[in-house]
């Protein structure tokens, strides 16, 4: 074992690498990532580079903090920013972001054509001329857009780079007010339900069951694609947090009475799926 690595244990069941070093009398700690992404080979390997540093007479905690002000200071193009910005967001959104929702509008509709600009050369004008395409026939697409990119902005200037914080406002002024009338989606007629429930009862599908669970039901399809054998408790479907909508910090548990023809339909999904999960094979 190098000297002055440790393992700390947390009450959270968690465990994180430690280097424990002393320097000017002081006894100090640095964090080498948590146990579950840092290996112990790799933990060594990064307490001997520390000390390395620390035989040179050296912080290795202040010159681990040069180091990454001087890698802030080469990430400068939108690109760069917007991917350390998702990075520094992941903990609010669900599921760390891993569905890329977040994310889409930037990858799809700016960073295309801003992503290889410094971002302190982003005004107004580049960000009109980029959404102007979409701005009204994908209205929404296009104000999702523009949030990130004012988000990015953000980021980038706490990081200390000189950038427009007025640009994404200056460009929607620009772009002027969005001429797109909303429109709802297409829908059954509640009088049609019915019959067409009678169809889907002809087979037993794991779409069809899963279609019908959705009549019954009235919930959304993701928590509908994930529904897993634990989340069924007799006749209550508890659909965990984070497979409702909404920001991960402001949205809880829902609860759903299971009529007995739900828990039928539960009952064939558990005979045609391939794991826990109710309609594993459906995606």
């Amino acid at each position: 074992m190098v000297p002055g690595l440790l393992l700390h244990k947390r009450k959270d069941g968690g465990a994180q690498w430690l280097y424990r070093f002393t320097i000017h009398g002081r006894c100090r700690e640095m964090g080498l990532g948590a146990l579950r992404d840092v290996s112990l080979k790799q933990a060594r390997e990064l307490a001997t580079g520390w000390r390395s540093v620390l035989r040179e007479g050296r912080d290795p905690i202040k010159e681990r903090n040069k180091q990454k002000r001087e890698a802030i200071s080469n990430l400068h193009y939108l690109k760069d920013i917007a991917l350390d910005a998702f990075e520094s967001r992941k903990a609010e959104l669900k599921g760390d972001g891993k569905d890329g929702r977040w994310f889409l509008p930037l990858k799809l509709h700016i960073l295309p054509k801003l992503g290889c600009l410094p971002v302190s050369e982003i005004t107004q004008t580049e960000i009109r001329d980029t959404l102007a395409p979409i701005w009204h026939t994908k209205a929404a697409t296009a104000d999702k857009a523009l949030t990130r990119l004012n988000i990015c902005l953000k980021h980038a200037a706490a990081l200390g780079l000189d950038v427009d914080l007025q640009a994404t406002e200056k460009a929607r002024a620009l772009l002027g007010k969005q001429r797109h009338k909303t429109q709802n989606f297409p829908a059954m007629d509640w009088r049609d339900v019915p019959a067409f429930y009678k169809t889907l009862c002809e087979a037993s599908t794991l779409t069809q069951l899963a279609l019908r669970l959705l009549i019954l039901t009235g919930v959304r399809t993701n928590p509908l694609c994930h529904i897993h054998k634990d989340q069924v408790d007799g006749d209550i479907w508890i659909i965990p947090a984070e497979n409702m909508k909404g920001r991960r910090d402001t949205t809880e548990e829902f609860r759903v009475p299971l009529s007995s023809e739900a828990l039928e339909i539960l009952k064939q999904a558990r005979l045609l799926s391939r794991n826990d999960f109710f309609f594993s094979a459906t995606y």
